[in-house]
């Protein structure tokens, strides 16, 4: 069952929702030296009809990428392209999880980073945690720093301050060791501005690092609505009984919401593990939703759920089939920047085409 609180909001940070308009999406390129060398052909040109993507969704790509392969990546973006590139070493292009999340103040928008390890040691991440230090110098306000160990794809919130996250994720002791749900919650209010808190206990999918991501399970729209990653369509799935458990869970929890039910994909790798292939991890991108889709027969019935859960917004399909053989889609590769966030300059800059901007 959902553990579900209410707090009284006395943070000076709000944490905005993801249809705030957006300035900026940060990716960070796949290199010859990451765990993409496999499939770096076809992982770039992903990256490539992504950019393309986001820039029809009118928003800038800043683009961290390694010194050394600059030059393969300004002759492989289009000139025109709104894409600034900031030279950068990092070991995940999983930027959902390890780049600030932006927060609402009477001074304006804040990044705010919590720490980064890899998803519970189970990755090295010391490059990653230095990436926010340098990032933060593009934007207006100065970086704040909560030492809790967290990534963006734990938690999801709506324009009311209603803040979900799962138990199998907060709990895994290699994060925060024993930290008790309840200071999560504390800590969710303090810096991020929750109001209400419901940390579900239901839900993961096989092939998931992560311990079970909200991104991955359960999304909020602006209409007070659920989308959820269901096995409805395949109920002799392994995944099913924890998922139509999760599906009762957000019923109790959200009583009288409309719940958007996604079908599952059963993606197998050439190894024969099962891929994470989410139709949740989508990216919701000012009047567009950027929505996964990985070359299955539920993709159509997947685009056509969210158009029904997003009726005032385009839904653009993004082919992720490659994406998901790393175990992961199209919002971990993601990080969105609210506008108002970025010093007018740098984005002056990013707007006259590609650029390179060295921190």
């Amino acid at each position: 069952m959902a553990q579900s609180t209410l707090t009284t909001h006395t943070s000076p940070f709000t944490l905005l929702p993801e249809w705030a308009e957006q300035e900026a999406v940060v990716l960070a390129w796949p290199h010859q030296h990451s765990d993409w060398l496999s499939w770096i052909d076809a992982a770039r040109a992903a990256y490539l009809k992504l950019i393309s993507a986001l820039n029809e969704a009118n928003v800038t790509v800043i683009l961290l990428c390694p010194a050394g392969e600059l030059g393969i990546v300004k002759s492989m973006v289009s000139l025109n392209a709104r894409v600034l590139i900031i030279p950068m070493d990092y070991n995940d292009t999983w930027t959902r999880d390890y780049i600030f999340v932006t927060c609402e103040s009477a001074k304006g928008n804040v990044p705010v980073e919590f720490q980064f390890n890899g998803w519970g040691q189970k990755f090295e991440a010391n490059s990653d945690n230095l990436v926010n230090q340098a990032l933060s110098k593009l934007c207006r306000l100065p970086l704040t720093t909560c030492e809790t160990v967290l990534e963006g794809g734990a938690i999801e919130i709506d324009q009311n301050q209603v803040l979900i996250s799962t138990q199998s994720c907060l709990l895994n002791p290699k994060r925060n060791g024993d930290m008790a749900l309840s200071t999560y919650r504390a800590i969710f209010e303090q810096y991020l501005g929750a109001e209400q808190v419901h940390i579900f206990e239901h839900g993961h999918l096989e092939g998931d690092d992560t311990d079970g991501h909200i991104d991955t399970l359960v999304r909020f729209t602006p209409l007070r609505s659920i989308v959820m990653q269901s096995a409805f369509n395949r109920p002799n799935d392994p995944h099913y009984a924890g998922l139509n458990a999760l599906k009762q869970e957000i019923q109790e929890a959200f009583s009288g919401y409309p719940i958007f039910e996604l079908p599952l994909p059963n993606m197998i790798n050439d190894e024969g593990d099962r891929l994470p292939a989410s139709y949740a991890n989508f990216l919701i991108c000012n009047q567009s939703v950027l929505a996964p889709v990985y070359q299955q027969q539920e993709d159509e019935l997947a685009i056509e759920t969210l158009q029904s859960a997003f009726p005032n917004h385009n839904i653009v399909p993004v082919d992720c089939s490659t994406i998901v053989q790393q175990f992961g889609s199209l919002h971990c590769i993601t990080m969105q920047i609210p506008s108002a966030t970025l010093k007018p300059e740098i984005l002056a800059l990013a707007n006259q085409g590609v650029a390179v901007y060295d921190i």
